[in-house]
């Protein structure tokens, strides 16, 4: 089919819908290397002006990478809630932007309409907005889960303690961790990307977490981000797992790449609730996106990089996971080049992954030959609170020195909380009282205080070694 449309005296054309979207797309380096980006700022609007037009049943008519040879492409085609979608199906884009942009569309509208929503409508609507209309809608979006706390809820922010280390080293990981505690970060989890996937070492290091968790019956839950097949093997030995880690794509062939397919997710998913481990709730699996995932892998089928990132969340979506997050800058500047880059493209995931039903999170990270740096991150850090984001992850002073990227900080934490009076899961914020780490306000104590304190509840324990 071909697409036209005529802007500034000049008519241009799109022989596919993936041409239009990828040309709508704001610019990017991943788009440019794809040799999928517009060629000028009036190409790209006049795409837009297509994508405006369309009518939203197009999107069900139109598959972007075969039914046939595609299981990301039958998951979201076999799912699509066909009740959810009704009230929308007369709608063209455009006017399910500006659908999503009334007042009077609230959380309890956007929540009866997501399962209805393919990833390639939210992907494509969000090519017609500007960062304050992602922002606007993302934030009207509620989703919560649970496992030992609460996740999501109104008037919170919850965080991810990063506290890896280069070699995997006991003693340097409990530092980091007993540190990211007494700033009142960890409430979404304690995660380690270990140095070295294998069995033993993920095992190692989740019975050390879970014996401290268990010991001062700590309200998080904990997780080693080892390869899914580790996490059966180390259910199978009976170790302690909490949630099912996995970074996933939106491709057949790109979650080959990472080993995976959803078979083995289902299996990993099946494996955990099994454990029954989670007090207040169930959602198991925690899954890591990111955009240029699928074209690093030569897997992106000729679309752009921000739609082969919402049909990730499709794949997230089939599994109710506790956590999802983007790790938004952390590919590389051959994807997302710069600040301004990294911004919108967080911005869009956090959006579109809302829009979809996802309990959305965020890693706002740069790599060091980025053309970003630390004042970057700051502004997105602000803008994804103000746009109520789910949590976010931070690590020892900015630095993440075993991955080698720049991430928040917990000091960060202590600062947005601070600016924006968000709080963190309640479970989580009542063992913060108990180790007299929080004050009255709810704030958290001068961290000489609180440090001494844990310290003390700590004594002798693997985080106090």
């Amino acid at each position: 089919m071909l697409y036209r449309s005529d802007f500034a005296g000049e008519r241009f054309s799109f022989d596919s819908l993936a041409a239009v979207l990828a040309c709508a797309s704001p610019a990017r380096s991943g788009d440019a290397l794809a040799g999928v980006a517009a060629q000028s700022a009036a190409q790209r609007v006049a795409a837009r002006a297509v994508l405006a037009d369309l009518p939203l049943r197009h999107f069900c008519d139109v598959a972007l990478v075969p039914y046939e040879t595609d299981e990301v492409t039958r998951l979201i085609v076999d799912s699509h809630d066909a009740t959810a979608f009704a009230p929308l199906s007369a709608m063209t884009l455009g006017d399910l932007r500006d659908w999503l942009l009334l007042p009077e569309t609230d959380a309890l509208a956007l929540a009866h309409v997501s399962r209805g929503l393919t990833p390639e409508m939210v992907a494509a609507v969000s090519k017609l907005m500007r960062n304050q209309d992602l922002i606007v809608v993302a934030q009207k979006v509620r989703v919560t889960t649970a496992f030992r706390n609460t996740i999501g809820l109104s008037g919170r922010l919850s965080t991810r303690l990063q506290p890896n280390h280069p070699a995997d080293d006991p003693r340097g990981i409990a530092a980091a961790v007993l540190d990211g505690l007494i700033h009142g970060v960890g409430d979404a989890v304690i995660g380690i990307n270990p140095a070295t996937d294998s069995v033993p070492g993920a095992l190692q290091l989740l019975t050390m977490l879970d014996e401290v968790r268990q010991r001062y019956a700590i309200p998080t839950q904990t997780c080693v981000l080892t390869h899914v097949t580790n996490s059966i093997e180390i259910i199978a030995r009976g170790g302690p797992v909490d949630l099912v880690f996995q970074s996933i794509a939106g491709s057949e062939a790109a979650n080959r790449g990472f080993g995976i397919d959803l078979a083995l997710l289902r299996e990993a998913q099946d494996a955990a609730l099994g454990l029954g481990r989670g007090s207040v709730g169930h959602n198991v699996m925690y899954f890591e996106t990111g955009q240029g995932a699928a074209l690093s892998a030569n897997a992106h089928h000729g679309l752009d990089q921000q739609t082969m990132e919402a049909r990730a969340y499709a794949v997230a979506r089939a599994f109710d996971p506790l956590l999802v997050n983007t790790v938004v800058g952390f590919i590389g500047p051959e994807y997302l080049y710069d600040g301004k880059e990294i911004l919108r493209a967080a911005l869009e995931d956090h959006f579109c992954g809302k829009l979809m039903g996802l309990p959305m999170g965020c890693d706002a990270c740069y790599t060091n030959h980025a053309e970003a740096d630390q004042d970057d991150m700051d502004t997105l850090m602000t803008v994804l609170s103000v746009a109520g984001c789910t949590f976010l992850i931070c690590v020892p002073g900015n630095d993440d020195v075993m991955l080698s990227y720049q991430s928040l900080s917990y000091h960060d934490a202590l600062a947005l909380r601070a600016m924006t009076g968000l709080r963190a899961a309640p479970e989580f914020e009542g063992w913060l009282s108990q180790m007299e780490l929080l004050g009255p306000d709810g704030a958290i104590r001068c961290l000489d205080h609180g440090a001494a304190g844990l310290v003390r509840r700590l004594a002798g324990s693997g985080l106090a070694a």
